[in-house]
């Protein structure tokens, strides 16, 4: 069998990977956490708090929303369908953080 044989038996082989698919999954949700951020923010706004308040207030939130959903074993099954849209940086690094520490309590 030839390189060129092989390389052609790899590619029939391998499974085709839905890019489109995911990259609109990836989108929407990132975008929801987003959205969702925002909507937080608003209120904390809305509550009198300024803006630099309400960004930490707003942030301490997210953090706390992805380490009760990752303790939930929520956050994984929405990554299952989200993909890098949950690495929003602020939530992703909440859910690196907690599932560490799930992962230990479990041992």
């Amino acid at each position: 069998m030839t390189e060129k044989q092989y390389a052609r038996l790899v590619e029939d082989m391998s499974p085709k990977s839905p890019s489109w698919k995911n990259c609109l999954c990836a989108f929407l949700i990132g975008g929801l956490i987003c959205a969702i951020g925002q909507g937080i923010m608003n209120g904390y706004l809305a509550l009198g708090l300024d803006k630099e308040a309400a960004g930490t207030a707003m942030s301490m939130t997210l953090v706390a929303i992805s380490a009760l959903l990752t303790g939930l074993s929520v956050y994984d099954d929405i990554a299952k369908h989200a993909g890098a849209g949950t690495l929003v940086p602020i939530t992703g690094f909440a859910n690196a953080v907690s599932s560490a520490a799930v992962e230990f309590q479990t041992e």
